[in-house]
Formats: C-alpha cells, sequence, structure tokens
C-alpha cells in the first residue's frame, strides 16, 4: 500500500468510538485522529486527573473534537462492567472498540481480582470489556474490534498451565506471552463471527518501536535505568503520532478485513508506514486459542453467548 497517513482517515462522522488507554502514548493519538476526522470518541482512562488533561490537549489541538472522558481501569473487572454498564445505558451501538491500554514489562503485581497484572491488563482486562461491550458492537454494520499486539509476541510461547507466571515471573518474557495472547483472542474473536456471519469484524495492529510513556515504566523506579531507556527510546524508536498510524489504519480504512493484522512497513517492522503484517505460528494455534478462550470466560466471569456454537 502507498504511505498512507491521518489525513488519509475517511470521514469518521456518525461513528462513536472507544479507545481504552487513551490519555497516552498511541491511545492519546488515536483518540486525537478519530476526533479530527469527526467521530465521537469515548476516551477510557483509569486516571482521572490524566483524562482530564489529554482531553484539554485535544480540545485544544481540535476546537471541534467530540471527545468524552469515563473512568476505566483495565485491572479491575468491577471498574470494567462498570464502565460497560454505563456505555449501554448511554449508547444503543458502537461502531469501534480499540483495546489498546496495556502495561508493558512492570515488576510482578496483582490485579484488583487476583490475577497476574500484565496477562490481567493486557488480555483478561480487554476480553472482558469486549464482551460486556458485544451486542452493542454486534448492532452496527461495519463495526469493527481493534486490538493492539506487539512485536514482542513473535518470540513468546503462552504457558496455558502457568497463566498467572507463579512458577516463575521474568517480565519482559511476560509481557510477549500478554501480546500473544492479544492476537489469539483478536484472531479465535473473528472466527466465532465468522461463523455466525456478523458484521462486526475483528483486527489487530502493532506500533513497532515508539517512544511511549510505556518505556519509561518498564524501566521501573532504578532512576539510571528510566534516563538510559528514555534517551535509547528517543533515538531509536518513532514517534508516538507515526506509532498509532497501524492501529488508525486498522480502526478506519476501507478495504480492511476481518482477521487482518497491520504493522510498520520498515525493517523487521520497527518503523513506518501501516501495512498488513504477518504474526508468529503461536499466534495462529487453534488448539491455545480456544483454551485460552474458555480461561478467560471462566476467569472474568464474561462469556459471549452471541458467538456461541
Amino acid at each position: 500500500m502507498a504511505r498512507w497517513t491521518a489525513s488519509d482517515i475517511p470521514d469518521q462522522s456518525g461513528r462513536t468510538a472507544i479507545v481504552t488507554g487513551g490519555n497516552s502514548g498511541l491511545g492519546y493519538y488515536t483518540v486525537l485522529e478519530l476526533a479530527r476526522h469527526g467521530a465521537k470518541v469515548i476516551l477510557g482512562s483509569r486516571s482521572d486527573v490524566r483524562g482530564k488533561e489529554a482531553v484539554a490537549r485535544i480540545v485544544a489541538e481540535v476546537p471541534y473534537a467530540d471527545v468524552e472522558l469515563r473512568q476505566l481501569d483495565l485491572a479491575d473487572l468491577s471498574s470494567i462492567r462498570a464502565f460497560a454498564d454505563g456505555i449501554q445505558s448511554s449508547y444503543p451501538s458502537i461502531d469501534l472498540l480499540v483495546n489498546n491500554a496495556g502495561v508493558m514489562a512492570i515488576d510482578k503485581a496483582a490485579t484488583a481480582d487476583g490475577f497476574e497484572m500484565q496477562i490481567g491488563t493486557n488480555h483478561l482486562g480487554h476480553f472482558a470489556l469486549t464482551g460486556l461491550l458485544l451486542p452493542q458492537l454486534l448492532n452496527v454494520k461495519g463495526a469493527r474490534v481493534v486490538t493492539v499486539s506487539s512485536n514482542a509476541h513473535k518470540p513468546a510461547k503462552l504457558d496455558l498451565d502457568d497463566l498467572h507466571h507463579e512458577k516463575r515471573y521474568r517480565k519482559w518474557l511476560v509481557y510477549g506471552q500478554t501480546k500473544l495472547a492479544n492476537l489469539l483472542f483478536a484472531f479465535e474473536l473473528q472466527r466465532r463471527l465468522t461463523a455466525v456471519d456478523a458484521a462486526l469484524i475483528s483486527v489487530a495492529a502493532h506500533p513497532g518501536t515508539a517512544a511511549t510513556n510505556l518505556v519509561r515504566v518498564s524501566a521501573g523506579s532504578n532512576p539510571i535505568k528510566v534516563a538510559v531507556m528514555t534517551v535509547g527510546a528517543r533515538v531509536i524508536s518513532q514517534s508516538g503520532a507515526m506509532g498509532a498510524l497501524p492501529q488508525l489504519y486498522a480502526a478506519t480504512a476501507l478495504e480492511v478485513q476481518g482477521g487482518e493484522y497491520f504493522g510498520p512497513s520498515g525493517i523487521a517492522e520497527q518503523f513506518g508506514y501501516p501495512k498488513r503484517v504477518d504474526s508468529s505460528a503461536a499466534s495462529k494455534n487453534l488448539d491455545d486459542a480456544q483454551r485460552l478462550w474458555a480461561m478467560s470466560e471462566e476467569l472474568t466471569g464474561v462469556g459471549y453467548p452471541d458467538l456461541s456454537s
């Protein structure tokens, strides 16, 4: 494909979009550009303060932007349910859900529900949110779910017998496994949508190497690591605005088909304009996808009855 940029986003007027983690990084630029092109955007943010700051910045740049802030903590099932309840009471339909929020390579911690924090936030939280919003998404012809993964999924192998890494925790390996889980979910969701001939499609994207605040957070509290990783990210990474292009393409380009995966077009998919890319063999493992799905339903208590066989 040609060099696709944010200026190529089709008119989004009349579309209602939800972006998780929309207060910073890739999520912020996704909200900004969707709003710039006419969408009504619901910005999900764990922090009310940072969320309000993000909305103010967006409106300052795009005065006509229609952006609504709602509190959402993907590491807390009660917060996810409250968010979904609020959406269901306010919006009969949703055109777009961008599962963007995440944590990267953090020290071991637990979610409010006792899940390992990275798998709990990056995968289980979005699994639950998507399932709870499914009725609103299925109501709309051409609706999409975009799940954000990472190149870190490529060397990963998901250990479904130790999903919460109780035996051993290595933060970067765990992060890669959560990004593999994102793809297993996105592709399995599309298979199930296809089986019921749904108009909704599920696609995935990754940003390559983008300079976002996740890099700083992954360095932990060591000031030397923070400084080194921050400077390093600025040298070798593309901007957050560029990193957001693959997920914006997945969310808006008219030619996108269900089950596709998009990333940067540069060397090793680390930078550049968006294109369709391939994923690892592990991300296409049907047995793992189905087993992870069943485990996710059990752990979150969220089922997908409209997609049941």
